[in-house]
């Protein structure tokens, strides 16, 4: 095989007990079906591994590299069958959107994070080459008198490498209307007391969410917190205790620092471009059962749902026959 050519091997789904796929000196995938009915492949390289559920929303359920988890703690001992993102939440990353994205506001009629999150997938395969392996699949939306479109998402790992590529290609297949979309790349990252945010944004791009969304229950304590770091730069994650409801911040207009945005926290960074992603926000979680430190969620649009994407002019519109691409570098950086 020539570091040219592909070599592609679908995938069906119920693949039970779990055996190799492939393997090679740098990589080896393996497959499974969990004890809840849930597909997996895991693609492992000399440095470690990502795992993807092929037919469950091309969820990244779990990232780790030389040992060590990239995934948020979470209450899951295994991904359960779902259609919205909450009754599934301990990946590592899932797609939000397509039609709508983010929190639903009183007005708003999707689920959480919209109709794309957990989608039954059509079909699912691996693409080789001699320096990667990659997985993707075929999502199709239909709806009588409603939208039509086709999403193909891929995870692609290299050689020796800790950091990995995530596509994502969205196809109105409407003969005639256009289509809304939002999408997010929604990256649950571990947290990690004590990192350091960082990369080429100003330190003050994020700004604090002033708004208290539905499914936030303040309390004095959160509210004297967002009180005190409103409107100032927040340089690290030094005060876990604090972030119990979720603090938020939002990036916005991103173009206007450049096409090439990378954001870090430590060692974890997130790399992509300001022209698909014009906005992007913080999320950080920290009680006994959850903790997360989303540092950099890439967006067409903030996370408060349809009605405010519109009403911002950040709803896309998706011509009929067009196609929307997007591509996030992420990973962890350590030395080979």
């Amino acid at each position: 095989m020539t570091d040219a050519s592909v070599f592609t091997i679908p995938l069906t789904k119920g693949f039970g007990a779990e055996h190799t796929l492939l393997s090679s000196e740098e990589f080896t995938v393996i497959a499974w079906t969990y004890d809840s009915g849930v597909d997996a492949v895991r693609i492992i390289n000399s440095r470690g591994f990502v795992e993807v559920l092929p037919f469950l929303g091309q969820i990244i359920w779990e990232a780790n590299f030389d040992g060590r988890s990239l995934t948020m703690k979470n209450m899951f001992t295994e991904p359960k069958p779902a259609d919205v993102i909450v009754d599934t939440y301990g990946c590592f990353a899932f797609h939000s959107g397509l039609l709508a994205a983010g929190c639903p506001a009183p007005a708003d009629t999707h689920p959480l994070h919209g109709e794309f999150p957990c989608a039954p997938y059509d079909a699912a395969w691996l693409d080789v080459t001699a320096d990667t392996v990659a997985i993707s699949g075929s999502y199709t939306y239909v709806q009588g008198f409603g939208h039509h479109y086709t999403a193909v998402p891929t995870v692609r790992l290299g050689t020796g490498e800790t950091e990995f590529d995530i596509d994502l290609k969205v196809t109105n297949n409407s003969a005639y209307q256009p289509m809304p979309l939002q999408y997010m790349c929604h990256m649950n990252y571990a947290y990690v007391d004590g990192a350091e945010f960082g990369g080429n944004l100003p330190a003050d791009a994020f700004r604090l969410r002033e708004s208290v969304p539905a499914h936030v229950t303040p309390t004095p304590e959160w509210t004297a917190f967002n009180a005190e770091i409103v409107g100032k730069p927040y340089p690290a994650l030094v005060d876990p205790e604090k972030y119990d409801p979720e603090i938020v911040w939002f990036a916005d207009d991103l173009p206007r620092f450049g096409s090439d945005i990378e954001v870090t926290m430590g060692d974890y960074f997130a790399r992509f471009d300001s022209a698909e992603f014009p906005v992007a926000t913080r999320w950080v979680l920290h009680n006994a059962d959850q903790q997360v430190a989303a540092f950099v969620l890439p967006g067409t649009s903030r996370p408060e749902g349809f009605n405010a994407a519109r009403a911002a002019g950040t709803l896309i519109e998706l011509g009929a026959g067009e196609t929307r691409t997007f591509h996030v570098r992420t990973g962890q950086r350590s030395a080979k």
